[in-house]
């Protein structure tokens, strides 16, 4: 088996593919030949959210690709989200279509530093945000989403010391709803810390019927302003039961594909960041395409593998996080 810097070398991206294939077409019948099921984030291209058998959060699509019957798994997402695919079904072969799909918040977060920076506080329970690589789940007691983050924290005794990471922003966001004293990794994303408080505040007096929406790992500056903060699903879920028309949106903008299907006539505008550019795209997200996809899966590469005990011990602080939930109802 190639590793993933070899996959990678190939350039299976650069293969030849005929312009009038009918992708659709190929992708659904690829996925029937091979025994596959698509799995694609909130923040793909709407194209990949079309043709996927899931779409979702990243913990709660490696959970869905976990109930299926399927062998072949391919990630429309990034590194580490393929990565809990695989520590949820080991036994099964799963794809990414861009080995190079990162995720800065991840890699602000390198498992040797974190490590050393746990053995600082001996006492301390680790909980991990789901944004993180295999390795860094492994040397957590809890994994969290942003979904329950503050149920996880509020769950455990009010004298229990906690460190939280890789996320600062949301460690800040949960420290502030919970009132608790947690000690931040000093990591964030580079997609949800680049929104323009300025600039947000000019778009709102634009659109004063607007609401504004967040997702935790923004800065406080720009929570303070939001009239809802939630996940992803959380801020989908929020646009359809909302009476508003209009809502600003500091999120990576893929979600808005998913909230314009579910809210015909109502209008969704990305919140501004503080360069030029019109729009809030993660790069690394972004990096998977359609064209992409097909390849992945015609040629079953490139594979997202993570070793045995990588896989035993990452696991644990998922079960313990779905065990609380189940307990909390969530």
């Amino acid at each position: 088996m190639d590793t993933l810097a070899e996959v990678n070398q190939k350039g299976f991206v650069d293969e030849y593919i005929d312009p009038t294939l009918d992708l659709f077409a190929e992708i659904e019948r690829l996925k029937k030949e091979k025994n596959a099921i698509i799995l694609a984030h909130y923040y793909q291209e709407p194209d990949i959210q079309d043709i996927a058998d899931y779409i979702g959060d990243s913990l709660g699509l490696s959970q869905e690709a976990a109930k299926t019957d399927a062998s072949l798994i391919v990630f429309a997402g990034v590194h580490f989200m393929a990565e809990t695919a695989k520590i949820l079904s080991p036994g099964k072969k799963v794809l990414l279509p861009d080995v190079k799909a990162g995720c800065s918040l991840a890699d602000s977060c390198p498992p040797h530093l974190f490590r050393k920076f746990k053995e600082k506080y001996p006492d301390h329970l680790v909980i991990t945000y789901v944004n993180c690589t295999a390795e860094l789940k492994a040397l957590s007691d809890i994994v969290c989403t942003s979904t329950n983050a503050v149920q996880i924290v509020e769950s455990l005794p009010a004298d229990q010391k906690i460190i939280f990471g890789p996320d600062k922003n949301l460690g800040a966001y949960v420290a502030k709803k919970t009132g608790r004293d947690l000690v931040l990794w000093n990591g964030a994303c580079m997609v949800h810390e680049i929104f323009s408080q300025e600039k947000i505040t000019r778009l709102r007096e634009r659109h004063p019927a607007a609401k504004f929406i967040a997702h935790p790992e923004c800065e406080e500056v720009v929570l303070q302003m939001a009239d809802y903060v939630g996940s992803t699903t959380g801020l989908l879920k929020y646009t359809i039961n909302s009476e508003a028309e209009e809502f600003i949106v500091a999120t990576e903008s893929g979600i808005i594909h998913q909230m314009e299907k579910a809210n015909p006539g109502k209008t969704f505008i990305p919140a501004p960041p503080n360069n030029s550019c019109a729009c809030n795209d993660c790069p690394y997200m972004k990096r998977n395409t359609l064209e992409k996809l097909y390849l992945c899966l015609k040629n079953e590469y490139p594979e997202v593998t993570v070793p045995e005990h990588i896989i035993e011990r990452a696991r644990v602080p998922i079960e313990r996080m779905l065990d609380i939930s189940a307990k909390l109802g969530l």
